[in-house]
């Protein structure tokens, strides 16, 4: 049976998760901001293409601060529920504040996954210009 703690439980790691997702979103848009000016000052398809996927993942970053967000709600509507003498309802409501806390943290993946595709490439151009110097030399 779903006692008043078990929700409670959740909290603390909803918000740090939180906290973590806004740091990112502040990081990227922090980025986003220099990549426009440098386009402003000399247009490059390369800039857009890095705009583009990092638009990608600010739009997957507030869908991943929406299902947390959605999850620390209904924690705290189960918790309702179960101080109200509803338990069926709470435990409905608990189980999908879990799985919306899931779907947030599989979303947090894929944004991560794009994060180190987006180094790789950088990395990838680093190299490719270091063996372009080193046989001009």
């Amino acid at each position: 049976m779903l006692n008043l703690t078990t929700p409670a439980l959740l909290f603390p790691a909803i918000s740090l998760l939180l906290l973590a997702y806004t740091n990112r979103y502040l990081a990227l848009a922090g980025i986003i901001r220099n990549l426009y000016d440098d386009y402003q000052q000399s247009p490059n398809d390369k800039l857009v293409r890095q705009i583009g996927n990092l638009r990608r993942r600010i739009s997957l970053i507030k869908w991943m601060q929406s299902m947390g967000v959605g999850s620390l709600f209904l924690c705290v509507v189960a918790m309702f529920q179960i101080y109200t003498g509803w338990p069926q309802a709470a435990q409905i409501t608990f189980g999908t504040s879990l799985l919306l806390l899931i779907s947030s943290l599989g979303m947090s993946l894929l944004e991560l996954r794009m994060s180190t595709d987006a180094l790789n490439i950088l990395l990838s151009d680093l190299v490719a210009a270091e063996q372009t110097r080193k046989k001009q030399a």
